[in-house]
């Protein structure tokens, strides 16, 4: 899938945009998750809404999903090679975050 732009960090944001998908990326990045474990990790969100950033991650080659034949199910996701190369921008968004945080809500 190729995504065409004037600017190369929209195609990054059509990507990694919204608000779940760096999230999960920073919980794949320590290890492979099921999707009850990712859940778990992420408070807020609902089962349809990480289907959803789970489904679009996929699509775009971040995530895989690994589908074990036995009963009950049993699925995991892990980051791609593609997925692995976003690290350094999350960890970037990691320290700008710290950085800012607090003073983020403070009114002018």
């Amino acid at each position: 899938m190729q995504l065409k732009t004037k600017c190369p960090a929209e195609a990054t944001l059509r990507v990694i945009g919204g608000s779940w998908k760096v999230p999960i990326l920073w919980h794949l990045a320590k290890e492979t998750k099921r999707f009850s474990q990712l859940q778990r990790d992420l408070e807020g969100v609902t089962q349809k809404m990480l289907t959803q950033q789970l489904r679009e991650l996929e699509r775009h080659e971040i995530v895989a999903r690994k589908v074990y034949p036995q009963v009950p199910p049993k699925v995991e996701y892990s980051l791609t090679p593609r997925g692995r190369s976003l690290l350094p921008i999350v960890a970037s968004m990691c320290e700008w975050g710290k950085r800012w945080q607090g003073k983020l809500d403070e009114p002018k």
